[in-house]
């Protein structure tokens, strides 16, 4: 409008007023009403602060030596160019001075630039909100303040704030002078959001054949305040309310009526903040299949896709499971047409459903299929391994150039890549983390793997004081280092890395109560070659009966435990390749002397020569927060029955603890052995079942389902139960410094090791020892995360979790479980590891249960 008034206002003055010009030698009249050309003698500028005065000449258009037309369109378009800008607040071009003998003009361009804002305030709003509003409006200091930038900044609040359900916000744009910045503004934005506006009923008429429950469900984003929509969120949402009304005509598609549709919605305010929506639904008549026909197959035939389909004449008319099974989209490992095909190669695969006929209330459906030729691999590009070496990546993957394109074998791929540990698995398996491109005209595609390093290395240091001693802890863990580049000094930045090796160093003390030392190294492909894994450890653990506190140094009485281990894991052929042979031989050694804590003896040497199978079988999506897939694990831990080898015992006292001899070990009166004796060599044989399977329900939101099962062996009744391998039952799953020779299992809502039971002992002086032989455990945990980001991976959960322990198997009851619920967090920090805090409820020991908080340091299973 200004610029507008502006122009009419030089037009009227320009065809109304006369002008006089100045000249040297004398003064000549020119006259406004007469259009007259003239030459650009020159240009000045006046009012210019912030702009310089070449670029507004050169936006202006005007310059010397041009010919202009005074009045016209000349002058005004200069006016014009210069007011779109925005900058200015008025524009005003008049001739400065005349040279009349030759037609020459001296212009001079007068401008009011628009005050300079130094700060943009806001008022109303959180600091949270603030951050993101000034990232969407991208307002910096020192810009320029219009009409124009108030009206889209205005805007731009509004709609920000109606995407989190404030429908009635207002916006009041305030300007004010700084007083300390010449020519500056101050513009603050008032936000009053007011409340939500949430939906308060939905209705559905003329849903007559439909359950009103399906179609509450089928809107995701659109929900009202009843019970079955108790979690999700009732604010309105535009941006969704299309899709959802799309979503909730799929329901009746599902039901066989093809032709329902939304007659009417309409919405209104019950009160200030509280809507009401109401459909009105033509259901239309259902429909039923009767015949389906294929064309164009060759490859399989129409009796083997029908197997796929799984629908036969007279079923429902249900286009939406239909497209699923034809398209994909259904649930995990659903096998549909498209992946048939895909799986053998055929990427340029395409079908097309087409209705032939309907007649009364059936449907004839003609599958039209081109299958094209089998495309084949061409190049397979990886992008983004900064730091892992690309060979690493390769031989993790299964698609290779030259083998023909499979579906399956694409998203294996993917899935492994995303559990290697040393890649942010979000962004490999979101939107960006791949490519497939197809090469339609030789029949071949290329597959470009985006992948995004993340630190995969932890380091661990503490240290403090109590009970007048120092306690330090020194750890780290390199999760992707190369032994290959162990002589390469340029790799050495802190340590050779790119491999995918695991590397751990670990000691802790509290100066002469605890010491230990560990170290492990792992190998995930044993001469890069084949999936085969190599895993070493060993270990040193000495703890005295000291009370530093007390000023007492007791080294008469101490334990310690050194052992050594290691494994070979083979990838299986059979039955399918996500199947892991896995073979460990280790050797473990207990020194105890005057010990009168946890074991049947107190003084003696104990070795325990073990051999573990186990079979492992992972098909999750990821590690840290897996959504779909499962994890089943089985083995075996052998000792050699050293009771039933002892036909001539050395070494075993008589009643009268006189040395003797048998010959046979079923003569031998265990009762009067020493613990030395007894077991100097631990034998027993130990069983574990572990199993989790993830779903995803909704989103991210992930189902986890959970059982395990242990049992402590023996060959010998009379010889018993081995003193070491039991198993300690409740708390947070954390081992502490008296734990040793035991497995600890987590149960939430009970005190630690709570629901063990306990054994009388006559080797040992305190009498008591824990006797866990046998235990079940069952989990169901509802996940959600809060942060997906390779820094940081954040989500919460709910649990339910039920299971005991026994002390003989014969005692054991399956059904008989200590119960628990609570809620958690779980913290995955790359340069630390999986830290958490459990709430929980144990409802079946009034004694160790009730209410308690658990820490959680490393994953527990």
């Amino acid at each position: 409008m200004r610029f507008c008034r502006m122009v009419f206002l030089s037009l009227l003055l320009a065809l109304s007023c006369p002008l006089w010009a100045q000249q040297a030698d004398g003064g000549v009249e020119v006259d406004y009403n007469n259009p007259k050309k003239y030459v650009v003698g020159g240009v000045s500028l006046e009012g210019n602060q912030y702009l310089s005065r070449d670029q507004i000449l050169q936006v202006s258009g005007l310059r010397e030596g041009m010919e202009v037309t005074v009045p016209g369109e000349d002058i005004s378009n200069v006016i014009t160019r210069l007011w779109h800008q925005r900058y200015f607040e008025d524009v005003a071009v008049s001739i400065d001075s005349l040279v009349p003998t030759r037609d020459t003009a001296y212009f001079k361009i007068t401008i009011v630039e628009r005050p300079r804002v130094s700060r943009w305030l806001f008022s109303g709003v959180k600091s949270g909100e603030q951050k993101e509003l000034e990232e969407r409006l991208n307002l910096r200091r020192g810009g320029e303040f219009s009409e124009y930038v108030a009206k889209t900044s205005t805007d731009i609040i509004k709609r920000y704030y109606k995407e989190k359900g404030f429908y009635n916000v207002k916006v009041d744009v305030n300007t004010k002078r700084d007083t300390v910045i010449k020519s500056a503004i101050r513009v603050q934005f008032a936000v009053d959001k007011g409340e939500k506006v949430k939906i308060e009923k939905i209705t559905f008429n003329g849903a007559d054949h439909v359950k009103e429950s399906k179609l509450v469900r089928a809107m995701k984003k659109t929900r009202d305040k009843r019970l079955q929509n108790f979690f999700s969120s009732k604010k309105f949402q535009e941006k969704e309310y299309d899709n959802d009304k799309r979503q909730l005509l799929t329901v009746f598609n599902e039901a066989g009526y093809r032709d329902a549709r939304i007659v009417k919605d309409t919405m209104y305010y019950i009160e200030p903040n509280r809507l009401q929506i109401d459909f009105e639904i033509d259901e239309g008549k259902q429909y039923y299949f009767r015949d389906i026909a294929w064309t164009g197959n060759s490859v399989f035939s129409s009796e083997g896709l029908n197997e796929i389909l799984k629908i036969g004449k007279g079923d429902v008319y249900d286009v939406v499971t239909m497209e699923k099974r034809l398209f994909g989209g259904g649930k995990q490992n659903e096998y549909d047409i498209t992946k048939l095909y895909r799986d053998n190669g055929y990427l340029f695969f395409q079908v097309n459903p087409v209705e032939m006929n309907i007649e009364g209330d059936s449907v004839d459906v003609e599958m039209r299929i081109v299958e094209g030729k089998p495309a084949t691999l061409n190049n397979i590009v990886i992008n983004g391994n900064d730091l892992t070496n690309e060979r690493v990546i390769r031989r993790q993957v299964f698609t290779y150039p030259g083998y023909l394109f499979s579906q399956t074998e694409f998203e294996r791929s993917i899935r492994e890549i995303a559990s290697m540990g040393q890649f942010d698995p979000e962004a490999i398996m979101g939107e960006g983390g791949y490519s497939i491109l197809p090469n339609p005209m030789d029949n071949t595609v290329d597959i470009v793997y985006n992948v995004t390093e993340k630190p995969s290395s932890q380091l661990e240091l503490s240290g403090g004081w109590g009970g007048n001693t120092f306690v330090a802890t020194v750890g780290v863990s390199f999760n992707n280092f190369s032994t290959r580049r162990f002589f390469d000094k340029t790799a050495w930045r802190p340590v050779p890395l790119g491999d995918a090796q695991n590397l751990a160093i670990r000691f802790q003390t509290n100066g002469t109560y605890y010491t230990s030392l560990s170290a492990s190294f792992s190998e995930p492909w044993l001469f890069g070659k084949k999936p085969t894994s190599l895993n070493t450890s060993l270990y040193y653990t000495r703890q005295t009966n000291s009370y530093i506190y007390y000023n007492i140094l007791n080294n008469d009485e101490f334990m310690e435990v050194y052992g050594f281990a290691a494994g070979i894991g083979k990838r299986l052929k059979w039955p399918d390749n996500y199947f892991v042979l896995y073979n460990q031989l280790s050797w473990q050694t207990y020194r105890l002397q005057n010990w009168i804590y946890q074991f049947l003896f107190n003084t003696g040497i104990s070795h325990n020569l073990s051999y573990t199978l186990s079979l492992n079988r992972t098909s999750t999506d990821q590690q840290i927060y897996p959504r779909e897939g499962s994890d089943f694990s089985f083995s075996l831990q052998l000792t050699p029955p050293y009771s039933l080898m002892r036909k001539k015992d050395r070494g075993i006292l008589d009643a009268e603890g006189n040395p003797t001899r048998v010959d046979n070990w079923k003569d031998i009166n265990y009762d009067y052995q020493t613990s030395q004796d007894r077991y100097r060599w631990i034998e027993y044989h130990k069983w574990s079942f572990k199993g989790a399977v993830y779903t995803k329900l909704i989103g991210d939101l992930v189902l986890m389902a959970r059982a395990q099962f242990g049992y402590l062996g023996y060959y010998n009744r009379n010889w018993g139960y081995s003193p070491f391998e039991g198993f300690r039952v409740g708390g947070d799953g954390m081992s502490g410094y008296d734990t040793y020779g035991s497995e600890i299992i987590s149960l939430r809502g009970y005190e630690n090791y709570s629901l063990t039971p306990q054994a009388r002992s006559s080797y040992n002086s305190t009498g008591n020892y824990y006797a866990g032989n046998v235990y079940d455990k069952f989990t169901v945990e509802l996940r959600y995360p809060v942060i997906l980001q390779p820094q940081s991976t954040i989500y919460a959960l709910l649990f339910l979790e039920g299971g005991n322990c026994w002390a003989d198997i014969r005692d054991f009851n399956p059904f008989q479980i200590k119960r628990s619920a609570g809620v958690g967090v779980r913290v995955f920090l790359p340069m630390i590891g999986l830290l958490g805090v459990d709430w929980g409820w144990g409802f079946d020991d009034p004694v160790n249960g009730g209410s308690q908080f658990h820490f959680v340091i490393g994953q527990q299973f």
